[in-house]
């Protein structure tokens, strides 16, 4: 049966939807990659067209959902049809990695030619990576702040880390003119406990 656009709709408009949807906390970047590029082939089959998507990083949930603490947030707007919506959410609820989504309708009428994409294939890519939160920053679970991935070094393979590398550096050596200081130091001190021969000390 084929569904029809609501009378409302004006010819040749489209209407603007946000959709945040956020995965478990563990999902890998390449999962996270998976699940936007199915969500967009759903966008663009369904004559819908894609704005902007933004990964707003690991947050703590205001409360528990599935056992789950945390978790990562993907925000998306976009272009399309009521139906869009309902596919797009359809697709989410198979995905184990999803733990919750939401969509609202932003505006009605919109033109789609005066509504440029702002995404290209370099920063849709770029939105499958997730930025450490604090405590993953604190903990030194990836990010710059971890020393073994700031090296190129990984933590769980003692044949890629070079003990040396992390070693203590030696303690500088004193400048030329300490060291010659010294030695004369100690040259005074030599002289001056150095006993007397016996000769000399019978005649006083």
């Amino acid at each position: 049966m084929q569904h029809l656009k609501s009378t409302r709709d004006v010819p040749g408009t489209q209407r603007q939807y946000e959709t945040i949807y956020i995965l478990r906390a563990d999902a890998t970047t390449e999962q996270i990659h998976d699940i936007n590029l199915r969500v967009r082939r759903v966008i663009e089959s369904s004559n819908g067209k894609l704005i902007r998507v933004d990964n707003w990083g690991k947050r703590k949930l205001a409360y528990e959902i599935k056992k789950q603490l945390k978790g990562i947030y993907l925000y998306w707007l976009y272009l399309g049809e009521s139906l869009l919506v309902a596919e797009i959410e359809r697709n989410l609820r198979m995905l184990d990695l999803v733990i919750r989504y939401y969509t609202v309708k932003v505006e009605e009428g919109v033109d789609p030619q005066a509504r440029p994409t702002q995404m290209d294939e370099e920063s849709f890519v770029a939105t499958a990576t997730t930025i450490p939160d604090e405590e993953d920053t604190y903990l030194g679970r990836g990010g710059h702040d971890d020393p073994f991935a700031e090296h190129g070094l990984a933590d769980d393979d003692d044949e890629l880390i070079d003990e040396d590398h992390f070693a203590t550096p030696p303690p500088p050596k004193e400048p030329p003119a300490v060291e010659a200081a010294e030695a004369t130091v100690e040259a005074v001190e030599e002289v001056a406990v150095e006993p007397k021969p016996a000769a000399d000390a019978e005649e006083e």
